[in-house]
């Protein structure tokens, strides 16, 4: 099979085309607001939500986390001060 080769204007002219085309498909259309709140929900209908036990441990995961870094962050906090009330007297 032999190939087709453009040259000058009839390339750029196919290239147009095809970038129009490309632009028409992306193109999404305008929805009201009636339209949008049934897509969100026929989305939250697939979404599968935790149950009791694993939100309780979920949760427990996110305070103990964040107890271990506000206990990091408050030894950090006060040895860096130490030291520069060191360093200023």
């Amino acid at each position: 099979m032999a190939k087709t080769v453009l040259l000058g204007k009839d390339k750029e002219k196919q290239l147009k085309e095809q970038k129009k085309i490309a632009k028409a498909k992306n193109k999404k259309q305008r929805r009201g607001p009636i339209r949008y709140l049934k897509d969100v929900w026929n989305e939250l209908k697939k979404v599968t939500w935790p149950g009791k036990k694993e939100l309780l441990m979920a949760t427990l995961a996110v305070i103990a986390f964040i107890l271990v870094m506000a206990i990091i962050i408050g030894v950090f906090d006060y040895g860096l001060g130490q030291l520069i009330n060191l360093i200023l007297k």
